[in-house]
């Protein structure tokens, strides 16, 4: 690790949307993505709007950037010498590490666990592959938690980023992505949104979003009725139950509230959890998310991944009854990823390229 280069990296950019709004607060950050992210109109499916996480970077988007811009930043802070993800095979987060962290000179070490065979997972374990530090790949999920006990307990100078980077520190970027869409209100970039649909998996982005709209409320950035956070389920209970939704969202309140801002409270009413899209389980494809996706296809919106996205563009669709606007959070990137490593794929496990020959 380049440390001279890393310490240049943890001072905050000026347009980070947290620390612009509360200047005093004590947030690690470092840049990953280019914001604001665009707010874009969906037309044809009435007053719909689309908030273009997927563009936040021409390396790698998505949702997870925003997580790993403070979290990266604190393990830079205590001079971590490696940054460790813990995800399934297609993790998207341990992808955005992996390409990102090399900007930052920064090493890379990856724990994954199986999770159903899918095109968009096998696209992203062959990118973790070919340009990942590290591999650890598991043969079953059963041996999951005591690697991730192990790694919690691994050397100093190693940082371990838990699955989804989930804790207050990791919500607080999303914290940020909830003042940025209020200035974009303000700047009358799209109206005041109702309804902001967006897909739940480890629970890091509604909590973020939910902690931040209490924020803006707080400092007066959104004078307008808050809207309801529809999240649609994309992974097991209860990683994803109502319960840990908001038991995240209020740490992260008092996150902010310990890092210098104002002492928030979380109302459970702004929180709508859905679970009928769900479908037979994690990275199960549903006829609903094929359906969704097909639709966003025709309409040249934002591509929607089977995993993740499809679920919550189908949530979208059966929500369109529903007065005002509303905003889908597209969280899966949409940049194309540098080529595969066909020497790196070749020297894979044998049971990790089976698995990806199963990806339909």
């Amino acid at each position: 690790m380049n440390q001279a280069s890393n310490e240049a990296c943890v001072a905050p950019p000026p347009d980070f949307a947290l620390l612009r709004t509360l200047p005093n607060m004590d947030v690690p950050h470092v840049r990953l993505g280019d914001y604001p992210t665009a707010v874009e109109p969906l037309s044809a499916l009435g007053d719909v709007w689309l908030k273009r996480e997927d563009a936040s970077s021409g390396l790698y988007g998505g949702n997870k950037l925003r997580t790993l811009e403070t979290l990266v930043a604190d393990a830079l802070a205590r001079k971590a010498e490696r940054v460790w993800t813990l995800g399934a095979y297609g993790s998207n987060q341990a992808l955005a590490l992996i390409l990102h962290a090399r900007q930052l000179h920064v090493a890379t070490g990856t724990v994954l666990f199986p999770q159903r065979a899918t095109p968009t997972a096998a696209e992203n374990l062959r990118a973790i592959i070919s340009h990942g530090d590290r591999l650890v790949a598991l043969r079953s999920i059963a041996t999951f938690p005591a690697h991730w006990w192990m790694r919690s307990r691994a050397h100093p100078t190693e940082y371990l980023i838990t699955p989804g980077g989930a804790v207050p520190l990791g919500a607080l970027g999303h914290v940020g992505a909830a003042l940025e869409l209020a200035e974009q209100v303000q700047a009358e970039m799209m109206p005041p949104p109702a309804h902001i649909v967006l897909a739940v998996g480890s629970t890091c982005t509604t909590a973020g979003l939910l902690a931040g709209l209490a924020l803006a409320r707080k400092v007066e950035a959104w004078p307008w009725p808050l809207p309801v956070v529809h999240a649609v389920r994309v992974t097991p209970w209860p990683i994803t139950s109502r319960d840990m939704v908001l038991r995240l969202a209020r740490a992260t309140a008092r996150e902010i509230a310990a890092r210098g801002g104002p002492t928030v409270e979380i109302d459970p009413g702004w929180l709508r959890l859905h679970t009928r899209y769900f479908g037979w389980g994690y990275a199960r494809i549903t006829r609903a998310g094929l359906l969704a996706a097909a639709k966003f296809r025709e309409l040249s919106a934002p591509p929607l991944d089977t995993t993740y996205a499809a679920k919550s563009g189908a949530a979208l669709l059966d929500l369109m009854e529903l007065p005002g606007a509303k905003l889908f959070w597209c969280t899966k990137s949409s940049a194309a990823l540098p080529p595969d490593n066909p020497e790196k794929l070749a020297a894979a496990p044998a049971f990790i390229r089976r698995w990806l020959t199963r990806a339909p």
